[in-house]
């Protein structure tokens, strides 16, 4: 199976940068629906961040609009997820998900998950 592989996290003080990345172990070839970026914090639930469409749509959590920005990568990410104005909320790891769907029936839908990667804000 399709490994998904996520890096770019790191510790930052509040207020700056990250970008993260997505990879996959071989490209993916099967009907990919939706990919997007989910992040978990110490003790809390996981939470959706982001997300985009193979066509380019996108769609924010109302606690990164207009701070994090989504862009589909090259042939050797699937996608980026740049992160601005990080405050120590944004604190959490952050998983890549791939989610896909058969094009003839059943019509399965699938999913695909990274380990994560580290984001600490902290001053």
């Amino acid at each position: 199976q399709v490994q998904l592989v996520e890096s770019g996290g790191g510790l930052v003080r509040p207020g700056e940068s990250l970008k993260l990345s997505c990879r996959a172990s071989t490209p993916i070839t099967a009907n990919v629906v939706l990919m997007s970026w989910h992040r978990q914090a110490p003790g809390k639930q996981r939470e959706r961040v982001a997300d985009i469409t193979p066509s380019g749509y996108t769609s924010f959590a109302d606690f990164v609009k207009g701070r994090f920005a989504l862009s589909r990568g090259s042939a050797e990410t699937l996608i980026d997820l740049q992160m601005n104005r990080l405050t120590p909320e944004d604190t959490a790891i952050y998983y890549c998900n791939v989610r896909g769907v058969s094009n003839s029936p059943p019509y399965t839908t699938w999913d695909l998950w990274g380990q994560g990667t580290q984001v600490t804000v902290s001053s």
